[in-house]
Order: C-alpha cells, then structure tokens, then sequence
C-alpha cells in the first residue's frame, strides 16, 4: 500500500501537483506582501505541501476550532480560497479524461475543502491513530 500512494504521489507531482503547489504559494507570497494577511499565507504554505504529495494524507477537522476559524475561513474564501477550488476542479477535469488519472482527479476533488476551509483543519496521515476525542 505504502508503495502504491508513494507512485501516485510521484505521478501526481509531475501531473498536477507542482502547479496547484505554485498557485498556493502564490497564494501565500500574496498575502504575506500585505502583512495583515500572514496568517492565511502560513495556511497557503502549508496547504501547498498537501498539493505536493496528497495521497496517504487527509483532513480533519481541528478539536476546539470555533468561531475564529470560521471567520478566518470566510475571510479566506473572499481572498484565494474560490479561485484555488477552480484550479482543483479544473486539474480533476483535465486528468479524469483518462482512466490512470482518474484516482488523481478524485485526489484534486479530495482537497476542494482543504482549499476553501484552511482554519481549524489539520492534514494527517491517513493511517494515523487518533486520539479517542477526534473523529
């Protein structure tokens, strides 16, 4: 199994990866230029390794993230995170037209949440055993 995610993840990165990963830290470059913004550029940094190598990796949701999550959030989607889901929608439309890159198109589908709601998600490996409070 192992070695089948690590061979998806190097077709990914030569696929799509590397460009969805240069949109996020665009992204990030942004919005570190204007200041106010740092915090959304240390999210973008961080969602830009998530786009380099996705498989065996996957989102949940943050044990006591609340309202400023969600503000933060909000805010996100005005600034980068619409236009960051388009290019995911639009690299899953461009590789589901063959059958290899179906599983790859599912993984640019798979992070659409992790590009519009940064804030109060972490990315785990997804064998990881959780603590009895996560879900």
């Amino acid at each position: 199994m192992a070695l089948l995610r690590f061979i998806l993840n190097i077709i990914w990165l030569f696929v799509a990866g590397f460009w969805l990963a240069v949109g996020y830290a665009f992204a990030g470059i942004i919005c570190f230029i204007l200041i106010v913004t740092i915090p959304f550029g240390v999210a973008s940094f961080r969602m830009a390794g998530y786009a380099l190598w996705p498989f065996g990796r996957e989102l949940v949701r943050r044990p006591g993230a609340g309202t400023g999550s969600t503000v933060l959030n909000v805010i996100w989607v005005i600034i980068a995170g619409w236009w960051l889901t388009l290019g995911h929608i639009a690299t899953a439309i461009g590789l589901a037209v063959t059958i290899i890159g179906i599983p790859m198109a599912w993984a640019s589908i798979k992070m659409i949440p992790v590009a519009l709601a940064p804030f109060g998600n972490e990315i785990v490996e997804s064998g990881r055993p959780r603590e009895p409070w996560q879900f």
